[in-house]
Formats: structure tokens, C-alpha cells, sequence
């Protein structure tokens, strides 16, 4: 019960972050996972937060049908890895980054409308250690801009 409890309130943290902000972690998601979006036009949404190895978030986002988008979920260095899953409505797994070597982008096109939950979780390190390893996690989602891919034909 605990774990919903916390659950629950990490989200709610994750989900007032665009309004609110962590100012340490948005800096972060500015200047090192922005340029992960490359050369998706990022959305201006810096969804990013604090968490400790073991802890699991959820975003929910709509995403839409014939734009071609890519997701980036990029972590502090001293942070395990970081498993990102991509469910639809039904909880079918869209995307999961650990068969893929724990990559830090998916890019994906929709053929329908759909608001899609992205689920994190650091992972929990190997090595023995008195301290839990915490460090800002950050979800950004850039789309293709369609004139720059009339340009380039």
C-alpha cells in the first residue's frame, strides 16, 4: 500500500512539473537531453523530476496520428540505468527500451489518435552500497517538422 501511496504522489509530482518546475532538473533536461531530440523540433514541454533508483513514474501524453515523433528519456550519469516502456490505453506494451539496450529514444509514428502512458523506471544498481543513488530523470517528446521535411526533397 505503501508503494501506491508513492506511486501516486510521484506521478502527481511529475505531473505538475511542466507549471511548477524543478529548476535544477529542468536546467538538466535543457542542456543535456534536448539535444537528444535531434532534428525532432522538441514540443516545449520539460517533464522531468528527482528520483532514487527503484522508483517508477508515469506520464500521460496524447500523441496524434501521422506525425512522426520521438520520445527521449535521458538520466543523471550516477543513476543505474534508466527502463522506459511505452503502453497504450489496453496496457499493451508499444516500446521497451531494456530489449534495446536501455536506449534513450524511441521514434514512432501513430496510425490513430491516442494518448499513450510512458512508463519510467530507474533501475536498481548491482553494486552494495549504504546510499541509494537520486538524480533528475527527464521525458521529452520532439515531433518532425513537416515544412523542414518538404525542404529536404
Amino acid at each position: 500500500m505503501k508503494n501506491i501511496f508513492r506511486t501516486i504522489a510521484l506521478f502527481s509530482v511529475l505531473a505538475i512539473l511542466p507549471l511548477a518546475g524543478n529548476a535544477q532538473c529542468k536546467t538538466f533536461a535543457k542542456k543535456t537531453c534536448k539535444m537528444e531530440l535531434l532534428p525532432y523540433v522538441h514540443d516545449g514541454i520539460y517533464n522531468a523530476t528527482i528520483l532514487s533508483e527503484g522508483e517508477t513514474v508515469e506520464l500521460f501524453k496524447t500523441f496524434y496520428s501521422g506525425q512522426e515523433y520521438r520520445l527521449t528519456v535521458c538520466g543523471d550519469e550516477k543513476l543505474p540505468p534508466i527502463e522506459f516502456q511505452v503502453l497504450d490505453s489496453d496496457k499493451n506494451v508499444l516500446y521497451d527500451n531494456k530489449t534495446k539496450k536501455f536506449a534513450k529514444s524511441w521514434d514512432f509514428k501513430l496510425e490513430s489518435s491516442q494518448m499513450l502512458v510512458i512508463s519510467i523506471q530507474v533501475q536498481t544498481s548491482d553494486e552494495l552500497s549504504d546510499v541509494i543513488a537520486e538524480g533528475c530523470v527527464s521525458v521529452l517528446v520532439g515531433f518532425l517538422n513537416v515544412e523542414d521535411s518538404f525542404d529536404q526533397n
